[in-house]
C-alpha cells in the first residue's frame, strides 16, 4: 500500500497567497478610512469634554474660565492651531491670560493624533465662559482635518455656550 504525502503543493500555496494578497488589497483602504473616522471621533469627544469642563467650572465657581490653545501648558498660544494642545483655566482677573493667581483646571498637550490637525476659526481663537455659562462673542468653530487638508469634523460653540459637532457630507478644505 502506497502512502500519500501530506502537505501543500506549490500550486496550492501560490493560489492561497494570491487570494490572501487580493483580500488584503481590498480591505486596507476601508480599514484606513475606519481608523481615520475613529481618530476624528476621539478628537471631537475630547474637545467636547474640555468645553464642558470649562463651562461647568465657570458656572460652579462663579468665575470666568478660558479654553485656549497652548504649546507648553503655561501660556495661551496665539493663532488658530490647536493641534499641539489646549488648556482650561480660571481667569480671575478677566485678562484672558494665565497669570500667577489663575488656576489651571486641565491641560492636554498633544491631544490629537499626528495624522489630524485641529484649527479654530480666524475670528475667535479661544473660548471664554462667563459665570452664567454663556460664551459671549461670535461662534467658535474648531475643525478637525486630515493630512490631505480635508475637514473630517467640526465642533461649533454658539454664543449661549453650547457645543455641537458635525461631520461634513461633502469634502471641504480645512481652514488655513
Amino acid at each position: 500500500m502506497a502512502q500519500r504525502a501530506s502537505g501543500f503543493t506549490l500550486v496550492e500555496l501560490m493560489i492561497t497567497l494570491a487570494i490572501t494578497g487580493i483580500l488584503a488589497g481590498v480591505s486596507i483602504p476601508s480599514m484606513q478610512a475606519f481608523i481615520e473616522h475613529q481618530r476624528t471621533s476621539s478628537a471631537i469627544s475630547t474637545l467636547n469634554s474640555h468645553i464642558a469642563l470649562a463651562r461647568i467650572s465657570a458656572v460652579t465657581h462663579n468665575q470666568r474660565t478660558v479654553l485656549c490653545p497652548t504649546t507648553n501648558g503655561q501660556t495661551c498660544a496665539g493663532g488658530t492651531d490647536w493641534s499641539l494642545g489646549w488648556m482650561v483655566f480660571a481667569d480671575k482677573n478677566n485678562n484672558r491670560k494665565l497669570d500667577a493667581k489663575d488656576e489651571v483646571l486641565q491641560t492636554d498637550l498633544a491631544p490629537s493624533n499626528r495624522h489630524l490637525r485641529i484649527v479654530s476659526s480666524i475670528g475667535r481663537q479661544q473660548l471664554r465662559y462667563l459665570p452664567d455659562g454663556r460664551s459671549a462673542g461670535s461662534n467658535l468653530t474648531l475643525s478637525v482635518c486630515n493630512a490631505k487638508g480635508e475637514v473630517l469634523g467640526r465642533v461649533i460653540v454658539n454664543n449661549v455656550g453650547r457645543p455641537r459637532s458635525e461631520r461634513p457630507k461633502q469634502p471641504t478644505a480645512c481652514p488655513a
